[in-house]
């Protein structure tokens, strides 16, 4: 404040001096008016210094106070860190107690558990040993699993494909049953029928049909219905044909020619039947005779209606099944 009303009387006294000397030189005036401007420069200095000052003195101030408050704090820190400094000290003494016992027991537990230690040592070996076994074996079990599950797969691929090679052969036999039942619509129902047995399409054609009693010469209305059923197996290239002949129980008569028992007489009835039925068209290699006299009888009653069931010839269709042998074979 001294300093700057020094600066004002400076001033007033070179502006008197330079009115009252007119007769100062310019180049005077102009050093006056220089000087002038640095102490107004100095001024604004001096006050912003000023400025700073008042500034950081009250800053230190609040530092003091806050030092002050610190230090009360931390007196009161001391007293507390010191009340648990000897608490803790009373603690570790407690500790340090324990400790040595701890230390103690434990001397004494692994002098008595060196022999328990080598026990388990051994034990955990022969675990470890027996999982590596188990290891194996299941490393094994699971390449045979998964052998098993690819034989699986090909075992259900070749039934899959045995039951579509069945479902096709069923529907053969029962085309083939239709195809032969429409062949001979116009025969009598007790003297011929058309049905299907295990799979195969059996054709029974009574004696009354086909023959006189004793005789292996087919009637007329017989060689008709033989020749209508070639026609309709001609085409059949995948069928198998057995002609079957059966008999009744009685005995042939003494003395007929070519026979000597109902062997005889079924058997010669099923060649004449097979005869008729190639001389109609029928491949011979397709058909085969057989007899089986009285051993398969329809009715094994002893009556004379009984005997006439038995006395037929069946004729047995049978589609190949070469694809499903093939099969079967193979598993």
């Amino acid at each position: 404040m001294l300093k700057h009303t020094f600066y004002q009387y400076a001033s007033v006294a070179l502006l008197s001096t330079f009115l009252l000397g007119s007769c100062t030189t310019t180049n005077k005036y102009n050093a006056l008016l220089a000087q002038k401007v640095k102490l107004e420069r100095e001024k604004a200095d001096a006050q912003s210094a000023l400025s700073r000052t008042t500034k950081e003195r009250s800053e230190l101030s609040r530092q003091v106070t806050d030092l002050t408050e610190a230090r009360a704090q931390l007196a009161a820190d001391t007293t507390l860190l010191g009340n648990t400094l000897r608490k803790t000290q009373s603690v570790y003494s407690d500790l340090s107690t324990t400790y040595d016992k701890l230390i103690k027991n434990h001397d004494r537990l692994m002098s008595n558990s060196a022999l328990e230690s080598s026990k388990l040592s051994k034990d955990l070996a022969r675990r470890e040993e027996e999982l590596k076994k188990l290891n194996e074996t299941l490393t094994r079990n699971r390449s045979q699993l998964d052998q098993l599950s690819s034989d699986l797969k090909s075992r259900e691929d070749r039934l899959n494909e045995l039951e579509r090679i069945l479902a096709e052969k069923d529907k053969a036999v029962n085309a083939l049953r239709t195809k032969v039942s429409n062949a001979l619509l116009g025969f009598n129902s007790k003297d011929l029928s058309v049905d299907v047995r295990n799979g195969k399409v059996y054709v029974s054609l009574s004696e009354q049909l086909l023959f006189k009693s004793g005789s292996t010469k087919v009637d007329a209305k017989g060689q008709d219905a033989l020749r209508k059923l070639a026609t309709a197996l001609k085409d059949q290239q995948d069928v198998n044909v057995v002609v079957e002949g059966h008999t009744d129980d009685v005995p042939v008569a003494r003395g007929t020619v070519g026979m000597q028992d109902n062997w005889d007489l079924s058997v010669l009835r099923a060649t004449e039947i097979t005869r008729i039925l190639t001389n109609a068209g029928l491949a011979g290699t397709k058909i085969t005779p057989s007899g089986r006299a009285q051993n398969v009888p329809l009715d094994a009653a002893k009556t004379a209606e009984a005997r006439q069931k038995n006395r037929r010839t069946e004729i047995i269709l049978t589609p190949k099944l070469d694809e499903l042998f093939q099969i079967l074979e193979a598993n």
